[in-house]
């Protein structure tokens, strides 16, 4: 079992979640002994939104998936925390009119930036959402690790098109309508208000290694990932990368 900022982590850390939470840690930490109000928007089935609100915060999941609400609310009961989790069915888009201004001290935006109609309003939702001196974890997909990864699987002319498109994006088969290299993701975040403090890879390896080495090694790839989450290159090669931003005080 790890302990980061108050929070229990009874699985193993993996590629996808030790360096947020390493930020999310820190975060708690310096808020210690605060009951915070956290905003997970797009939080689904309640990966994050259930072990902080086993370390006494008060969380409300906004998601545009009733199934994912229903297996976040039985999870939350089983972990006996189903008085401090709320469900708001939602989506991204429509943030501004499902949360109070200036009422939030975290808010979680993770893998949502890439799929809605327009981020900007998104983003600014957000920032209107947190009270002065709140934090924001936003996670997004990153851009050259799509290029790299379509270009190592031999698929050239759509890594091609990923390369070109101003959006990253790779025409209307694409799953995702935008991806982001750090410059472009701190820029959106700034433009809403916030300042970013932070930015790291997640990722940076784990999609790269054959399955048996990722398998064979975890606690040893979780710890070169984490190693390497911060350092460019390495961290604007990541499957996607995190920001950790704050409204100023």
């Amino acid at each position: 079992m790890t302990r980061l900022g108050g929070v229990e982590q009874t699985r193993t850390l993996t590629p996808r979640t030790a360096v947020i939470w390493a930020v999310l840690a820190a975060e708690l930490d310096r808020r210690a002994g605060e009951r915070l109000t956290v905003l997970d928007v797009g939080g689904g089935t309640g990966g994050f939104a259930v072990p902080l609100a086993e370390a006494g915060h008060q969380v409300t999941v906004v998601d545009a998936s009733p199934d994912a609400l229903a297996a976040l609310t039985r999870r939350a009961a089983e972990a006996g925390v189903a008085d401090r989790v709320r469900a708001v069915q939602g989506d991204g888009d429509a943030l501004g009119g499902l949360v109070e201004p200036a009422a939030v001290d975290l808010v979680l935006c993770h893998s949502v930036l890439e799929v809605v109609d327009d981020p900007a309003p998104v983003v600014a939702a957000l920032a209107a959402a947190l009270r002065p001196g709140g934090a924001a974890s936003v996670l997004v997909a990153g851009r050259a690790a799509a290029v790299l990864g379509r270009a190592m699987n031999g698929h050239l002319d759509t890594a091609a098109a990923l390369a070109a498109d101003p959006a990253g994006a790779a025409g209307p088969r694409d799953t995702l309508r935008r991806r982001y290299d750090a410059d472009g993701a701190t820029a959106l975040l700034t433009a809403a208000g916030l300042t970013v403090q932070e930015i790291h890879g997640v990722r940076v390896l784990a999609d790269l290694l054959p399955a048996a080495v990722a398998d064979g090694q975890p606690a040893a790839l979780v710890e070169l990932e984490r190693a390497l989450a911060a350092r460019p290159p390495y961290r604007d090669l990541a499957a996607q990368l995190h920001l950790f931003a704050r409204r100023p005080a």
